[in-house]
């Protein structure tokens, strides 16, 4: 595929994030009433920039928020505070024909290939509904949507076009997700754990080709998942999140390596090793994380800190520079 590079600007930061929120009501009333209403902060209070051509990754358990931001990135979400900026343009105020170039701009592959698809449509009309959508001359079409099934290295794609999503396995259909996404040329892309609903047999050749695409396209991309491994594989740069909150942020080796803040040494911690003779400590924190709709004050981390000290139930932890890292603890907090 030939990749349009005449939309890019001599300016570094593609994406500037500063700090977002987004806060769901959830209940009604009546849970209100019985106290199972309430607010969920997904994101709070979350600032971060991209750079065009990066790769990041959000890491961190179910529940930390790390799909909101990706939400976000895209406009599927509006936040409820903060500013999202887009190669300079704020992306809540986008609207008409603002929004639908910022959609050519910027996609987002989803996790599992088998509800991305209307199983109604055929892969060709379900890889024509973006061009549609972008308003591209229908004598591009099937160019287009052989080049981008071919940059996915997708053989012969001739012979899945007339095919239906339940015709495919699983590895082919999200090679389709990830095609789909790429056939406008896109600037950014947000995969949020596009590898988790398949075999681990065929994760290793759909990483490749989103490592290979990526580097081919220079696109600028957020992976996101809570598998560290997968992460250290796709992104030079990582950040951590716990309950909407940013823990850490840095260089990813530097983070495997040397992890700084108590959630990042937990997930590290975590991870499996490879070895049937060695054997794992406890994990240094609690189990289970609280309530989102009732966090705990100060930092949201400390009733699972194995370090948390006075300052921790009284005073919310700033994201601050530490070295190469950005770091929300008070261990580091030079005060």
């Amino acid at each position: 595929m030939m990749y349009d590079d005449t939309r890019k600007t001599d300016v570094e930061t593609l994406i500037t994030v500063r700090d977002a929120r987004l806060h769901y009501r959830v209940g009604g009333a009546l849970s209100a009433m019985v106290g199972g209403g309430g607010t969920v902060k997904a994101v709070d209070g979350v600032s971060f920039t991209l750079k065009r051509g990066e790769s990041v990754g959000l890491l961190g358990e179910s529940g930390c928020g790390k799909t909101s931001m990706g939400r976000l990135l895209v406009k599927l979400e509006e936040a409820t505070a903060g500013e999202l900026l887009f190669d300079g343009a704020d992306i809540g105020a986008l609207e008409g024909d603002d929004l639908r170039k910022f959609r050519t701009r910027a996609q987002l592959i989803f996790q599992n290939p088998f509800d991305s698809f209307n199983p109604r449509y055929t892969i060709r009309q379900s890889m024509v509904e973006p061009l549609t959508n972008a308003r591209i001359a229908r004598d591009e079409w099937e160019d287009r949507i052989i080049a981008a099934l071919e940059l996915v290295r997708l053989p012969e794609p001739q012979q899945y076009l007339d095919r239906y999503p339940h015709q495919l396995s699983g590895g082919q259909l999200q090679r389709v997700v990830m095609a789909r996404a790429l056939i406008l040329q896109p600037d950014f892309v947000v995969a949020d754990e596009p590898v988790s609903m398949l075999d681990v047999s065929v994760r290793a050749g759909v990483l490749n080709v989103f490592r290979d695409v990526r580097d081919r396209l220079g696109l600028t991309a957020i992976y996101i998942s809570h598998d560290l491994a997968l992460v250290r594989y796709v992104c030079e740069r990582t950040i951590v999140m716990y309950l909407g909150r940013i823990m850490e942020d840095g260089p990813t080796e530097a983070i495997v390596r040397d992890p700084l803040h108590p959630y990042t040494q937990a997930l590290v911690a975590a991870v499996p090793v490879p070895d049937p003779g060695q054997s794992h400590e406890p994990l240094p924190i609690g189990r289970g994380a609280p309530d989102p709709r009732n966090p705990p004050s100060g930092c949201v981390f400390r009733d699972r800190c194995p370090k948390a000290f006075d300052r921790c139930a009284s005073e919310v932890p700033q994201v601050q520079q530490v070295g190469d890292r950005r770091l929300a603890c008070h261990l580091f907090d030079p005060t």
